[in-house]
């Protein structure tokens, strides 16, 4: 069987071909992959979480000891029933392992093999989908196109329908990852429970919050300095679909209030006076503090010019805009604990 693509993927999730005995689902989207390895492991056995229906076995031991992937798989089982192997496939070439079971493929079992980006030429992908007794389903991000009915389905689950303004908004703050997706999503439903539907005001509270958090934690774990929090915080706002542009915009907007509390305190005015009158959140308070009391107005010009340059690149290239960002991020938070 050939690769499947677009809904030919949904329809064999919703009604596997039973002449498929070996299963790949592949991709860059591990949360999407996951997924559907969950779900499809659900319709081949009465109940996943028993371990002789399922059998879970780690790829890079399967592929030191070639035949035991087919010797697990012609096993009749004891008490009868339905069962399938799951192997979450590592470094090691699996094509081995497979060959057997694709020439002459498991009469009671399914072989479900999980894996994340393949290209077409690797071995383990090209034997499943050349054989007529396997499938191969690729698990790519999601579309924007996609992410309405993924949305929608999501909800259905809990009883919850979206009002088509609050739908708009709510996928505009998802990212391309799955797992973020249904997690957000799982989020949303919990917030709305018993409403019966999700209205804009729900999702602004559940949403946006999170949004602004995340930003707040990039922008100040690169002023103070704490380079690993910088790191995780903007690698969680860009997986999750945040706009380079936007990130940097919102830093650069937090250097000059910085840098005009800064120039006021130079010039005379009392401290806690200049950091009054930049009006920060409570809850970045001591942070901001810590800020103000580390640079100077001096050297926030150097920032600014850094994050200048920053967001001229990724205006101009937005295939490099998050190395650029998080390039001058990094920089600014060495800088910092220089000062520091």
């Amino acid at each position: 069987m050939t690769a499947l693509k677009g809904g030919a993927v949904e329809s064999f999730l919703r009604k596997p071909d039973p002449r498929c005995r070996v299963i790949l689902i592949y991709g860059p989207d591990a949360g999407l992959v996951s997924e559907r390895m969950e779900a499809l492991a659900k319709l081949l056995v009465d109940d996943p979480s028993d371990p002789f229906q399922l059998v879970r076995l780690d790829g890079d031991e399967v592929a030191g000891d070639p035949l035991r992937l087919a010797d697990e798989a012609h096993t009749v089982p004891l008490f009868g029933g339905r069962r399938a192997i799951r192997v979450r496939a590592g470094a090691k070439n699996l094509a081995p392992c497979l060959a057997p079971l694709l020439t002459t493929p498991p009469v009671d079992a399914f072989v479900l093999v999980e894996a994340g980006d393949l290209s077409p030429k690797n071995p383990v992908r090209s034997a499943v989908e050349a054989s007529p007794n396997a499938a191969a389903l690729p698990c790519y991000a999601d579309e924007a196109r996609d992410l309405p009915r993924i949305v929608d389905a999501g909800l259905a689950e809990h009883g919850l329908r979206i009002e088509e303004e609050a739908r708009g908004f709510f996928i505009s703050l998802l990212g391309a990852d799955r797992l973020s997706t249904r997690s957000e999503i799982e989020k949303l439903a919990l917030y709305a429970r018993g409403t019966g539907v999700v209205r804009l005001s729900d999702v602004e509270a559940v949403m946006a919050d999170t949004a602004a958090v995340n930003l707040d934690a990039v922008v100040d774990s690169a002023f103070t300095g704490d380079a690993e929090t910088l790191d995780s915080m903007l690698g969680r706002c860009l997986a999750e679909g945040s706009d380079a542009g936007m990130l940097v915009g919102a830093v650069l907007r937090h250097a000059y209030v910085l840098q005009k509390a800064r120039i006021a305190i130079e010039s005379g005015t009392d401290f806690t006076a200049a950091e009054t009158a930049a009006r920060m959140h409570f809850k970045r308070k001591d942070a901001f503090r810590r800020q103000l009391r580390n640079w100077s107005a001096a050297g926030l010009d150097e920032v600014i010019e850094r994050l200048a340059d920053a967001q001229a690149t990724v205006r101009r290239n937005p295939r490099i805009a998050g190395a650029a960002l998080s390039r001058a991020l990094l920089g600014i938070a060495l800088a910092a604990v220089r000062r520091g």
